[in-house]
C-alpha cells in the first residue's frame, strides 16, 4: 500500500475548488477566497487511512499549462470540480480535462478520476442524470460525489473517496463493462483461497473461514455472521455453498459483491495479507524478507519450518501413500506462478518404486533448495503461504543462520544438521553412480535415468551416533584449472576414482594437493566399481600409500552393480568425518569408531522405521 496520498483538484473557474479545500481545513465556509490555496499536507493521524495525504490546488489565474502538466504526472488521483448550476463546467469535464488528464499521464498507469459537484446548496435537484452516463463512459472514474463547500456537506467524504480511490483502487479488481473482476484478481484470490483451504478439499469449513477472517481482519465472525454470508452465498447462486463450506465460485463471489457495493477496500486488505502490491503482484518486500548471513555461515530449516511442510505434504497426498504423484506435485505448487521443481528433482531426492518423490525426498529437496539458494525458498515459503499459515512475520522465521564454522571447529562440536560433501573425480569414474547410489539406486536403476534429467546433487538423511544429519553429495565438474569457489567449500572432499582404470586415480591426487592438502577439510578416497578386475594405478604411489602418507583413512570400496541397494556405510562413514572433522586419521582407522557410527546408524533406522509406520498409521 502507498506510504502517502497526493490528490489534485482540477476544474473551471469559479466552480469551488479552492473553497472546497478550505472548507476541509478550517470546518468552515471561508469569508475571502483566494486565487490559489497553498498545498497542505494532512497528518496519517486524522485520516481515515491512516495514511498522509498533500492536497494540492490549481489556479489558472497564476499556473502555466506547463505547471498544471506537471502536477497532473505527479498526481495519485484528480478531482475535477464541476458546479451544478453551471452546464458550461459539467460539459468542460468531458471535452477539455478528461482528455487533457489522458494526454499527460502515463498510459499504463492510469491514474484515478473522482468527479465533485459542488454547490449543491444552490440548487434542489441533483446532478447525477447527467454525470452517470459520464461514469458509464470512462472507467478511470471511481466515483461521484455531490457537495457543498458552504454548507460543508460531503467535504470530508470527498477527500475519503479520493483517498480511497488511490488506497483501494477499482481499476485493478474490476470490469465496469464486463461487471466482473479481472483474470489478475480471479487468480490472486484463487492462489489465496486455495492456500487457505487447510485439508484441500475444495471447501473453506467455518474453521478455515474463521482462521482467514483472523488473519485478515484480527477477528473471527459470530456463528451467526458466517450463517448470514453462507445464505448471501446460497441466495444468488447454487454452486457456491457446498457440505455447509464455501466452494471457489463462492468466495469469488463475494469479493465481486463487495466491490460492486463500493467495498473494495475489504477486497483489497484480504489481498494485501497475502501480499499482493497494487499491481496484483507478489511484493518483492513480501517474498523475500532481510535475512542476514554472515560469511562461513549455512541456512537450514528450522522445526516450525519442518512442520509446516509437513502440513503441505500432508494437504496434497490425497492417496496418503506416502509419496506425491505428478498430478499431487502440480496441484501442491498451483499456487505458485511457474513449476519450480523439474525432472532432475526425482534424480536428486529418494523416490519410491513407481519414480514418485517420498515425504523424504519431499523434505530432502527442501533442505536442498534452504542451503543452497536461502532466498530462493524464502520465495517459495511466500507462495506457499508460510508466514500467513504459521501465523509468523515472515518466511525468514523459518529459517535458521548455523554460526561460523570455525567456531564449531574450535568448539568441536556443531549444531548443524546438513553437511555439504563435493565429489571429485575424473570423467568416467563413477561420479554420477556414487550420488545415485546414495539415493538407494543399484546399476540398473541408474541405467534408465535420461541424460537430460541427471541431477549435479544428491541429498538425503543418514545417521550420526544416533542423530539423524542431511548429507549433500555435490558432483563437481572435473574441470581442474576452473575450479571456483563454491566447488571449494565444503565439509568434506570426496575422492573417486575408477579402480579399473590405471589412470583415473592421478586426478584424484592433483586435485588434493592443489586444493585441498593444506585445509582442515576432511577427505576420503573412494575405489569405486569395485566389482571390475582392479588395475594397477599410474601414478608415483599406490591409492592406499597415498592415504597413508598424507594420513587420510584407507580407500573406501564401493560398487552399486548389486542386486538391492547399494551399502549405505560409506555415505554414514562421510557424514561422521563431515560432522567430527576435528576426529584424528587414528581415530577414523579404528574399528570401534565406524563399528559405532554403523550399529547407531542401523538401530536409530530400524526405531526411524517403526516410527514412520505408526504416523503413517496415524495419517
Amino acid at each position: 500500500m502507498r506510504k502517502d496520498v497526493r490528490i489534485l483538484l482540477v476544474g473551471e473557474p469559479k466552480v469551488g475548488k479552492t473553497s472546497l479545500i478550505m472548507s476541509l481545513v478550517s470546518e468552515e465556509f471561508p469569508d475571502v477566497v483566494p486565487y490559489r490555496a497553498e498545498e497542505i499536507t494532512i497528518p496519517a493521524d486524522v485520516t481515515p487511512e491512516r495514511v498522509p495525504t498533500h492536497i494540492v490546488d490549481y489556479s489558472d489565474a497564476e499556473q502555466t499549462d506547463e505547471q498544471l502538466f506537471q502536477e497532473i504526472s505527479k498526481a495519485n488521483v484528480i478531482c475535477i470540480v464541476y458546479s451544478v448550476n453551471n452546464k458550461k463546467s459539467i460539459e468542460k469535464v468531458t471535452s477539455h480535462w478528461i482528455p487533457l488528464i489522458t494526454e499527460n499521464t502515463d498510459k499504463d498507469s492510469r491514474v484515478p478520476l473522482i468527479l465533485v459537484g459542488n454547490k449543491s446548496d444552490l440548487v434542489e435537484h441533483s446532478s447525477m442524470e447527467t454525470i452517470l452516463p459520464i461514469m458509464n463512459q470512462y472507467s478511470e472514474i471511481e466515483t461521484c460525489v455531490e457537495c457543498s463547500a458552504k454548507n460543508l456537506k460531503n467535504i470530508s467524504e470527498l477527500f475519503y473517496y479520493a483517498q480511497k480511490a488511490v488506497l483501494h483502487p477499482t481499476g485493478p479488481l474490476y470490469c465496469p463493462e464486463k461487471k466482473d473482476m479481472k483474470p489478475l484478481c480471479v487468480k490472486a484470490l484463487t492462489r489465496i483461497f486455495k492456500v487457505s483451504d487447510l485439508d484441500n478439499d475444495g471447501i473453506l469449513n467455518d474453521n478455515e473461514l474463521n482462521f482467514f477472517q483472523r488473519t485478515c481482519f484480527n477477528t473471527p465472525l459470530e456463528p451467526q455472521a458466517l450463517e448470514d454470508v453462507k445464505n448471501v452465498v446460497r441466495r444468488n447462486m447454487s454452486d457456491g455453498v457446498c457440505e455447509n463450506g464455501l466452494t471457489l465460485k463462492g468466495f469469488l463471489f463475494l469479493h465481486t459483491l463487495f466491490i460492486q457495493r463500493g467495498r473494495h477496500e475489504t477486497t483489497w486488505t484480504v489481498l494485501r495479507r497475502f501480499g499482493y502490491d497494487d499491481d496484483l503482484e507478489l511484493n518483492q518486500d513480501y517474498l523475500f524478507p532481510p535475512l542476514k548471513i554472515p560469511p562461513n555461515c549455512t541456512t537450514e530449516l528450522n522445526h516450525n519450518a519442518y512442520l509446516f511442510l509437513q502440513s503441505v505434504f500432508d494437504k496434497h497426498d490425497k492417496d496418503r501413500d506416502c509419496a506425491l504423484s505428478p498430478e499431487e506435485l502440480r496441484d501442491l505448487f498451483d499456487v505458485f506462478p511457474y513449476m519450480p521443481w523439474g525432472p532432475d528433482v526425482n534424480n536428486t531426492v529418494c523416490t519410491n518404486d513407481q519414480g514418485w518423490i517420498t515425504y523424504q525426498g519431499y523434505l530432502s529437496q527442501w533442505t536442498l533448495t534452504t542451503y543452497l539458494d536461502v532466498q530462493r525458498c524464502l520465495e517459495y515459503f511466500g507462495y506457499l503461504g508460510y508466514s500467513i499459515i504459521a501465523e509468523q512475520e515472515s518466511q525468514a522465521a523459518g529459517i535458521t543462520v548455523t554460526r561460523d564454522k570455525k567456531i564449531d571447529l574450535q568448539k568441536k562440536q556443531t549444531q548443524r544438521s546438513v553437511f555439504r560433501c563435493n565429489v571429485f573425480g575424473d570423467v568416467g569414474s563413477g561420479k554420477s553412480s556414487f550420488l545415485q547410489g546414495f539415493l538407494g539406486r543399484n546399476l540398473t536403476q541408474q541405467n534408465t535415468i535420461r541424460e537430460e534429467h541427471k541431477s549435479f546433487y544428491a541429498i538425503s538423511t543418514t545417521y550420526v551416533y544416533g542423530q539423524e544429519k542431511y548429507l549433500l553429495l555435490h558432483k563437481v565438474f572435473p574441470d581442474f584449472d576452473y575450479l571456483s569457489d563454491a566447488d571449494l567449500a565444503c565439509d568434506i572432499v570426496c575422492l573417486v576414482y575408477d579402480v579399473s582404470n590405471p589412470y583415473s586415480f592421478e586426478y584424484c591426487a592433483r586435485v588434493f594437493k592443489q586444493y585441498f592438502m593444506d585445509s582442515k577439510t576432511p577427505c576420503m578416497l573412494i575405489a569405486a566399481k569395485s566389482d571390475l578386475p582392479e588395475l594397477k594405478q599410474l601414478y608415483g604411489c599406490s591409492p592406499m600409500d597415498f592415504c597413508r602418507r598424507h594420513k587420510m583413512p584407507p580407500p573406501q570400496s564401493f560398487t552399486c552393480n548389486t542386486a538391492g541397494p547399494p551399502s549405505r556405510d560409506i555415505y554414514t562413514r562421510l557424514a561422521t568425518m563431515a560432522m567430527y572433522p576435528h576426529v584424528t586419521h587414528a581415530d577414523l582407522k579404528s574399528s570401534n569408531f565406524w563399528l559405532s557410527a554403523s550399529v547407531g546408524a542401523t538401530m536409530f533406522a530400524v526405531l526411524g522405521f517403526a516410527m514412520y509406520r505408526v504416523l503413517l498409521k496415524q495419517r
